[in-house]
């Protein structure tokens, strides 16, 4: 990594995270105040050496913002993402004579997302064939509603300690108790995994879906988003202005949500036409602290880029998808 180093005339941008707003730099630079010390001097019989200590401040290398693989989580990560947040959903049986039927559950999820329900005297509303499906759907910012479907087979663990385990997840999400005789599971075979509404879904193997992770953010991701939208509008407008490679002048952006590998924004153009714009971190983030870093940098970097303090040595986001239906 090559150091830079900036002039005096360059100062530090608005913080993203906290909103706190800070002087823009001045143009001029005044001349050094020089200050008589306040220390006493030291006796002559006496040598004291001290010790001088500096530091070395280095500026990291622009972030790559064009990532040629990963910008988003795969969508087995986000499927468990969406279940994860959520704890209600529709789920559809067949009745006994073959009808279908959709009624609105609560459930709870096990290590590896399989969905856990709660039912009593449930055997009596559906047939011998225990073929059910289990939607789920996580609203983001009112701008997009992530859902996933997921198909398989409603049953009864027989297993004691499994039991107890789903118990237990029942109880850490609701903070009810509950009977073992009432616990059913949906054995997942498949996950459609659809971005929005009006879109066309992807499917999930199980295999894929349960061994993936949900997203390490995902507890956190609201609340960035809010605070960033409320107090930062200025910021991700400049984000899409100066990170963003588009032929049309941005009226207005709002982001969408966070995850650990960048973020999602909608933005409009001065023709009321919406898109959707991927703007990847650096490098992957853990934890709220990391993306709030993250953003700091960034946001630091975009304020300079557009003061002309910096040169935009990064490659620009080019995909862009159009939104059609936004509320934005």
């Amino acid at each position: 990594m090559i150091p830079h180093t900036h002039s005096p005339t360059c100062n530090l941008p608005p913080s993203i995270l906290p909103a706190a707003r800070f002087p823009k730099p001045s143009a001029s630079l005044s001349r050094p105040v020089f200050r008589p010390a306040f220390f006493k001097p030291l006796k002559p019989s006496k040598l004291f050496i001290q010790p001088l200590k500096c530091s070395v401040s280095v500026v990291s290398d622009p972030p790559n913002l064009e990532l040629a693989r990963n910008q988003k989580p795969v969508l087995a990560e986000v499927a468990r993402t969406v279940v994860e947040l959520s704890s209600v959903g529709t789920l559809s049986t067949l009745t006994h004579d073959g009808s279908p039927l959709g009624i609105g559950v609560r459930f709870a999820v096990d290590l590896t997302g399989t969905p856990v329900l709660c039912f009593n005297e449930f055997d009596t509303r559906v047939s011998a064939d225990r073929r059910c499906s289990l939607h789920v759907r996580l609203e983001q910012s009112g701008l997009r509603t992530p859902q996933c479907t997921i198909q398989g087979t409603l049953g009864k663990p027989g297993d004691s300690t499994v039991l107890g385990k789903l118990c237990s997840a029942w109880k850490k999400r609701f903070n009810e108790e509950v009977d073992e005789s009432d616990i059913y599971v949906i054995d997942v075979e498949r996950v459609l995994q659809i971005e929005d509404y009006a879109e066309d879904g992807i499917w999930v193997s199980s295999s894929d879906y349960a061994s993936a992770e949900p997203d390490p953010l995902r507890d956190s991701a609201e609340k960035i988003v809010d605070e960033i939208n409320t107090h930062n509008k200025e910021d991700v407008n400049r984000f899409c202005n100066v990170f963003v490679d588009s032929d049309f002048q941005v009226l207005d952006a709002k982001m969408v949500w966070v995850d650990r590998l960048g973020f999602d924004v909608h933005m409009r153009s001065v023709q009321k036409d919406v898109y959707e714009v991927r703007i990847p971190f650096p490098r992957q983030v853990t934890d709220e602290k990391g993306a709030k870093s993250s953003f700091n940098g960034m946001s630091q970097l975009a304020w300079e880029v557009e003061k002309n303090f910096h040169v935009a040595e990064f490659n620009k986001v080019t995909h862009l998808k159009k939104v059609t239906g936004s509320s934005f």
